[in-house]
């Protein structure tokens, strides 16, 4: 059966060019001259797809995507503007837009850009199969108001396809929020697949990404799957996207306009379906402003943007995760240690943690080695000798 796509924009002339393009290739298209009408179509007819302009008499695209996402969860929407600013690109992909596209438009990329949105449609999953995928498995340790915020926005956006960056010194759990949002999506049943790219060669970490096909370069003896082929239908986590070089992040910023890939030495495209989730410990908005990072590649990335604290501005949360740890690691190797003395809290208290959670983990993981094995109580004795006469 044809796919169904609405057009929706006040220019006569737009709209019947649409409907002839989109007609020719077997699609069957309505049109609407503004936002009311749309809805009132949508209403009547399932559709699949919607391509809205943004500026209308009537009703602006946004309010336009947003109400009929209201009414038709699964609609795909595709803004079209000629007043193309970076600010309403971005409220538009947090409000569900799948695609926005500048005019005068360029029908290629248009045909592309409708072609995947409805292959993603069609190859989304049943609302049946998404709550048996919902299986929360990691956790993350906090009750400051700071990580309240945090997890409150993962619940929030883990069950879209939206892009999130996540900020945050290292050893703050960047890591553990990505797997959130997996677990709690409906891409939890698919893979979850994690890449740093810190220090790794441009070459390289074209190869990790993206594939190659055999004989591309030297070794390569067979055709090898990247990083975002392996995490087809799942999430893709790159950690430190901070450290990225420049062709790499044009190849990315394609990947996320186009989603298809190229594995290195073809020049055949790949459909891909990815959720893409980055962390970084650099400031990217110095990157950007040094010219270190694509601008546009920046705000694809950040559509939503969820920063960690560092441990020492969340101390509330340190007696939380050292008792958490402490029964971890007391369980894990077969120790009788079940709490943790004022005075030994109160020298974790005031640490300066700048590895954040992971020194804490680790100093709790020593602290639980070296005490005595029929300790039950952690003394400031048993915590490492920096600790001592803190």
């Amino acid at each position: 059966m044809a796919h169904t796509i609405l057009v929706v924009d006040d220019e006569l002339n737009i709209r019947r060019v649409l409907e002839r393009a989109f007609a020719k290739e077997g699609y069957q298209v309505q049109t609407a001259e503004g936002g009311h009408q749309a809805l009132r179509l949508l209403a009547e007819t399932p559709c699949d797809l919607m391509l809205t302009d943004v500026v209308m008499p009537d009703m602006t695209g946004l309010e336009l995507l947003k109400r009929a996402r209201q009414q038709h969860p699964n609609l795909q929407v595709v803004l079209m503007t000629a007043y193309g600013t970076i600010p309403t690109a971005v409220e538009a992909m947090r409000a569900g837009a799948y695609d926005f596209l500048t005019k005068p438009l360029d029908m290629e990329r248009l045909r592309k850009v409708v072609r995947s949105a409805l292959r993603e449609a069609s190859s989304a999953p049943k609302p049946t199969a998404r709550k048996s995928a919902k299986r929360k498995q990691t956790v993350f340790i906090g009750e400051s108001p700071a990580i309240r915020t945090v997890l409150q926005t993962v619940e929030r956006v883990a069950d879209t396809r939206t892009t999130v960056l996540i900020t945050g010194e290292s050893g703050t759990g960047k890591e553990l929020i990505a797997r959130m949002l997996h677990e709690r999506s409906s891409r939890a049943d698919k893979p979850f697949v994690a890449l740093s790219c810190a220090a790794i060669p441009e070459t390289l970490l074209e190869v990790e990404l993206f594939g190659a096909v055999k004989g591309a370069y030297t070794g390569a003896d067979a055709d090898r799957i990247g990083k975002f082929e392996a995490a087809d239908g799942g999430t893709l986590f790159l950690d430190e996207i901070g450290d990225i070089p420049p062709l790499i992040q044009v190849k990315l910023l394609r990947v996320l306009q186009e989603r298809e890939i190229e594995r290195l030495g073809s020049n055949t495209p790949v459909p891909i379906d990815v959720r893409l989730v980055t962390a970084t410990n650099r400031d990217l908005d110095a990157a950007v402003e040094s010219g270190a990072f694509r601008s546009d590649l920046y705000y694809r990335l950040q559509v939503v943007h969820i920063h960690l604290p560092p441990l020492r501005e969340r101390r509330e949360d340190i007696p939380l995760l050292a008792d958490y740890f402490l029964n971890k690691f007391a369980e894990e190797n077969g120790r009788t240690l079940r709490t943790i003395s004022a005075e030994a809290m109160r020298l974790l208290q005031n640490a300066c943690w700048k590895g954040n959670v992971r020194e804490l983990e680790n100093v709790i993981e020593s602290a639980v080695v070296l005490a005595p094995p029929d300790a039950e109580t952690l003394l400031p004795e048993h915590l490492p000798p920096n600790f001592q006469g803190r």
